[in-house]
């Protein structure tokens, strides 16, 4: 789905982790921006050592949605909308293609990086409430 492995994840979410189990010798570590796929149809927005979890919900209605991460118009069966929680009263609803590879490379890094700091700074204004 993004050019980064899971050596990479581990180098960016657990350092300590990727220390003992790489020897971090020279290798410098790219920071990790990407959706990921986890448990069940769940995704995973990861950007540097930030994470959120976004729940899909059950499709319903047969209108078209529009990518909030490529911003593509793409049929109910090729998008899904998940739920973000932010913090205890903060919940964000995206939409997003289910082929997240293809999404992701026409958004680009700079989408990546937009719905991250979205997304991200949402669940930080969230816990400082």
């Amino acid at each position: 789905m993004s050019d980064h492995s899971e050596r990479d994840l581990l180098r960016e979410l657990f350092p300590e982790t990727a220390r003992e189990l790489f020897e971090s010798g020279a290798g410098v570590t790219v920071p990790t921006l990407g959706l990921y796929p986890v448990a069940g149809e769940r995704m995973a927005l990861v950007s540097g050592g930030h994470l959120a979890e976004l729940e899909p919900l059950e499709q319903k209605g047969q209108k078209a949605a529009h990518c909030d991460l490529c911003h593509v118009t793409r049929s109910r069966s090729e998008a899904g909308i998940f739920r973000v929680r932010a913090s205890e009263r903060t919940t964000l609803y995206l939409t997003l293609c289910l082929n997240t590879e293809h999404c992701q490379r026409r958004a680009g890094k700079q989408g990546l990086e937009r719905l991250a700091e979205r997304v991200l700074s949402t669940a930080a204004v969230g816990k400082e409430e």
